[in-house]
């Protein structure tokens, strides 16, 4: 059976057409249209009926900014604004007349890695987003553990300094709030008074200001994934989002984490992620 995955993104949409052995088929990328619930869902149709026309039978995936309610079926926590509140799983399966299965970023791109990247060959991967948000996924010998409440993997929102910085979620002190990219923008800013960045930022690391942010940076990472690893001990951790290009995170970053961790021996790998932005759209066609 042929897999279709569909990435929807805040700027582009993609699908891509995998065979019974991963190979990609054919895939394909557009604008995503802004602000316009109906116009989303009439891009993505287009797009699978387009790739679709000379197949019989293929699984549907799709990789969706926010999550979708357990108790409502509606989408939430979405930072594509027109989404939230929407029946977006049924309003696909509607026009398209298809089963269709939603993931969010994080968990689309742990199945991903797990299957297809860095994690191939560990058991129990914790698949890391660290960029606009901080999100992560659990995967078990390839497949996507949701957990019975449908957040197993978010260890952005939970709580790295008692009464720390708000958070969109309500909640204070998320390690989101801390080591995400706007996050970081945010603290490098009141520190310096300067407005910049993630890249103009590193480029700043040899003055005492910028130890300083990175220091911080180094201290909420460590205690965010030491948690993570305390708790669930993964096989390995893949690191995916913007931030996953900053090289120190594997070095400094990596020994940050293991100073915390409750253990005299750790061997957890903190890797890279292979598939770079490929992994929403390989994640969505490999839900199934």
């Amino acid at each position: 059976m042929y897999k279709i995955g569909v990435d929807l993104g805040g700027t582009k949409t993609e699908i891509v057409v995998l065979d019974e052995n991963l190979n990609v088929l054919e895939r394909k990328r557009v604008p995503t249209p802004q602000n316009n619930y109906n116009k989303i869902i009439d891009t993505i149709a287009t797009l699978v009926f387009d790739v679709s026309q000379n197949i019989s039978d293929f699984s549907l995936g799709l990789c969706c900014p926010g999550t979708i309610s357990k108790q409502t079926g509606l989408i939430k926590n979405s930072n594509t604004q027109c989404l939230i509140g929407k029946s977006l799983k049924i309003d696909l399966e509607n026009k398209l007349k298809k089963n269709i299965s939603i993931e969010n970023d994080a968990n689309c791109f742990t199945i991903a890695e797990s299957q297809m990247g860095a994690g191939v060959g560990f058991d129990l991967v914790f698949g890391v987003i660290m960029g606009t948000g901080v999100g992560g996924g659990i995967s078990i010998n390839g497949i996507l553990h949701s957990g019975r409440n449908n957040i197993a993997g978010e260890w952005g929102h939970h709580t790295l300094h008692y009464n720390g910085n708000s958070c969109y979620c309500g909640k204070s002190g998320c390690v989101e709030t801390y080591i995400s990219g706007p996050s970081l923008e945010k603290r490098w800013n009141q520190l310096t008074g300067l407005t910049q960045s993630m890249p103009e930022i590193i480029s700043n690391f040899d003055t005492h200001i910028g130890k300083k942010w990175k220091d911080e940076f180094l201290e909420n990472l460590g205690y965010g994934l030491a948690n993570v690893i305390d708790i669930l001990d993964p096989d390995a951790i893949i690191l995916g989002g913007g931030l996953s290009n900053v090289d120190f995170l594997y070095t400094e970053g990596k020994d940050s984490v293991y100073s915390k961790v409750f253990s005299d021996i750790i061997e957890t790998p903190i890797l890279k992620n292979n598939l770079g932005d490929s992994s929403g759209v390989f994640g969505a066609a490999l839900l199934y």
